[in-house]
């Protein structure tokens, strides 16, 4: 049987959205999947009982101390600060490292499933889930060309070529734990330092490029690689409205397992549940 584990980094502002994912994890995944959700200290009684709390502590060297402003200073390299969004992301990587499952999912609190899937959906033929979509990316997404860039400068790799180049970012993402501790060996020794130290200097990073780009050019791709994120997303910043809303799950695919519609919109947490509605499980 596969073994599946899910990874969720959250703060007190996403409070109810990691209830209701942690619901929709316990009515649609499988029985007695592990729910870790890994949260600032401060915030540790707020989410008891959901799931299998941690501090973001532990998941980042005694070297980060948490500073005002949801920034850390890393005492091994003082500056820049490293920003909360990259802190978000190291979390992630270690978290995933640590996994002793066959897969891990990253899973935001904006993120709801709404259809069943078991280990299998995201682990086949020995292989973690690759989401990969070719030529998804050129001077329309200029972040994305800068992640790119930064993941094959970490990894020792050569510029990329030309775009348009592919997309590796979706939601859930699955990663083998094996392959990510694979990843942060490589990025030791390219730069000799300790890879949180390396990656937590970069002012503009993304996870799911630099997994992307070292399981597609430094491993040569997997068995189990797809095209179909399995969800449906808005990232939008603009807040859905009831019509707006209900026209968003509208796109919902049938093989879809998953919405996302990002906290960064500020859509009404009652506008997003009356849009989800009594959806019937479908396997």
């Amino acid at each position: 049987m596969v073994s599946l584990s899910i990874i969720s980094p959250s703060y007190r502002n996403d409070l109810e959205l990691c209830k209701d994912l942690h619901a929709s994890l316990r009515r649609f995944g499988p029985k007695g999947v592990e729910h870790q959700v890994i949260v600032p200290r401060k915030d540790l009684s707020l989410f008891a009982g959901i799931g299998e709390v941690h501090t973001a502590g532990e998941f980042l060297p005694r070297s980060f101390l948490a500073i005002p402003g949801n920034m850390w200073v890393n005492l091994k390299r003082p500056f820049p600060p490293v920003r909360g969004w990259i802190t978000q992301q190291l979390i992630k990587i270690a978290a995933a490292a640590a996994a002793k499952t066959d897969v891990v999912l990253l899973v935001d609190s904006d993120l709801l499933f709404v259809r069943p899937f078991t280990g299998a959906t995201f682990y086949q033929r020995g292989s973690a889930r690759f989401y990969r979509s070719p030529d998804a990316i050129d001077e329309r997404l200029p972040r994305h060309l800068l992640w790119h860039a930064v993941a094959r400068r970490l990894l020792g790799l050569p510029p990329a070529p030309r775009p348009p180049l592919p997309d590796y970012i979706c939601w859930p993402m699955a990663w083998d734990p094996n392959l990510v501790r694979g990843m942060i060996e490589r990025v030791q020794q390219i730069s000799g330092k300790p890879w949180p130290t390396v990656i937590g200097a970069e002012l503009h990073f993304s996870e799911g490029i630099l997994y992307g780009v070292y399981v597609d050019e430094i491993v040569g791709g997997t068995p189990f690689t797809e095209q179909s994120m399995l969800s449906a997303a808005y990232s939008g910043e603009k807040p859905l409205d009831a019509s707006t809303a209900r026209a968003f799950m509208a796109t919902l695919s049938a093989e879809d397992i998953a919405v996302m519609i990002s906290a960064k919109s500020r859509t009404d947490l009652g506008i997003s549940r009356q849009a989800l509605g009594p959806l019937e499980p479908a396997r």
